[in-house]
């Protein structure tokens, strides 16, 4: 029996997700649970394991296209009553007049698309169309297809070589029945910029020294969550250059310690420990704003977001619960969370439900800037490049560890008095480390 796995809702309220990679073949056998692909969404790349035990009959999306949700993107050879099918119930199936209607059911995560009356999700066709424009029927995947009018491609690649200028009837398609890739794409705009200039199978498009990259994914959502956030919170951003000296003899100090040498200890692991104090002194800094409900909602937990640079983009995953942690644990959690983020594994639910984030630009030579909050959240604080400098000391000018603080604040939700408070307690933190006695 074949059993048809649409692409699930991924908990996220998106309706759309990239295939990266496919981890099996057509022919392969599989086991229930076993992972068959990785997905990108807009905020993380998840691994799909499959719903059933049996064969991959079918791939029905390449590596690099975007599915919607709801959109059959792997078939399977199930034998009937075979064991470890409970993982997810069959959305469509390819047994011809079955008697109940089709339902909405669960997926992995969530639900699928509503299926039309055919068990099948709903797509846009033209009137009479064959080939590819047509929907194929899920009992027959062997059926002949009928000559395209144009190079079969998908609707990503298609716009990759427009941006690209490359002619798609010039290109030869090495996927599935000649099914034009975006390497191919990619190969022909490779060899058109290599060459001399001649007659080429490539059209004349965009400015050659210009590069197009698609708006999607990771870029995409940071992009409207950023603006999102800078047109609904008043930003005020503050700025504290401290000593903190002290701070990196601290470090210096644990890292000789037995209970402290396998882990990576760095000003950003205090940082992290002086604002969970901090906030005890200063809750409104970890608080929303609850434009439904009109009300100011204070948390007395902290799920603390950390900015992180990685080959997709801008992610800010948060440690749950950081307010309940010892520095060592602080300390692994952070190194946890910055593989995590670099592998491109981390969790959707590491990136929803933060309270309050630290962005380290320190690691970019920068000293100083001004953040933009990530929505939903009252504060965010910036460290900058620890340096040697000149400064005061004792009543002499001494070569110290210094850096600069910055804390970008939502003035709905936090007074200047409150957000200087705060920004004084850190940098009193930092400065002496055994301030912390008189805080906690």
């Amino acid at each position: 029996m074949i059993r048809i796995f649409m692409l699930p809702d991924l908990g996220e309220g998106l309706t759309e997700s990239e295939i990266l990679s496919w981890k099996v073949a057509e022919g392969d056998h599989v086991v229930l649970n076993q992972v068959i692909a990785e997905v990108e969404t807009a905020k993380a790349v998840v691994e799909l394991p499959s719903p059933y035990s049996g064969v991959v009959s079918k791939l029905h999306e390449l590596p690099g296209t975007v599915a919607e949700v709801g959109k059959p993107i792997v078939s399977f050879d199930v034998a009937d009553g075979v064991a470890g099918e409970q993982a997810a119930e069959p959305v469509a199936s390819a047994a011809p007049g079955a008697e109940a209607a089709p339902r909405r059911v669960p997926t992995l995560v969530g639900y699928g698309a509503e299926p039309d009356q055919e068990g099948r999700p709903a797509r846009r066709r033209k009137a009479g169309a064959a080939g590819p424009a047509a929907a194929e029927a899920p009992t027959s995947e062997a059926a002949p297809r009928q000559p395209a009018e144009r190079p079969r491609s998908t609707p990503p690649v298609r716009k990759l070589a427009r941006d690209a200028g490359v002619d798609l009837a010039m290109v030869h398609g090495t996927g599935p029945g000649g099914l034009i890739t975006r390497d191919d794409v990619q190969q022909v705009a490779r060899i058109a910029d290599s060459a001399p200039a001649s007659p080429q199978p490539v059209r004349a498009g965009r400015d050659a020294r210009e590069e197009r990259v698609p708006i999607k994914g990771v870029r995409k959502h940071t992009a409207t969550a950023m603006v999102t956030s800078a047109f609904t919170a008043p930003h005020v951003t503050e700025f504290l250059t401290v000593d903190i000296t002290a701070t990196m003899e601290l470090l210096a100090g644990l890292r000789r310690r037995r209970e402290f040498a396998d882990l990576k200890l760095t000003p950003l692991t205090i940082l992290a420990k002086a604002l969970c104090l901090a906030l005890r002194r200063n809750p409104s800094l970890n608080s929303r704003w609850d434009e439904q409900a009109q009300e100011i909602v204070t948390m007395s937990y902290i799920h603390l977001g950390i900015a992180a640079a990685t080959p997709r983009g801008l992610l800010v995953p948060n440690i749950k619960e950081a307010q309940s942690m010892s520095l060592a644990e602080l300390a692994q959690a952070l190194s946890e969370l910055a593989q995590t983020a670099r592998a491109g594994k981390t969790a959707p639910e590491q990136l929803s439900g933060g309270t309050i984030s630290i962005t380290n630009i320190g690691v970019f030579g920068i000293d100083a800037g001004t953040p933009i909050l990530n929505p939903g959240e009252a504060a965010i604080v910036a460290m900058g490049a620890v340096r040697k400098q000149p400064w005061e000391y004792q009543g002499q000018v001494a070569l110290r560890d210094v850096v600069t603080l910055s804390l970008s604040f939502d003035h709905r939700l936090v007074d200047g008095e409150q957000g200087s408070r705060f920004l004084g307690d850190i940098g009193a933190i930092l400065a002496d480390p055994a301030y912390t006695l008189a805080v906690v």
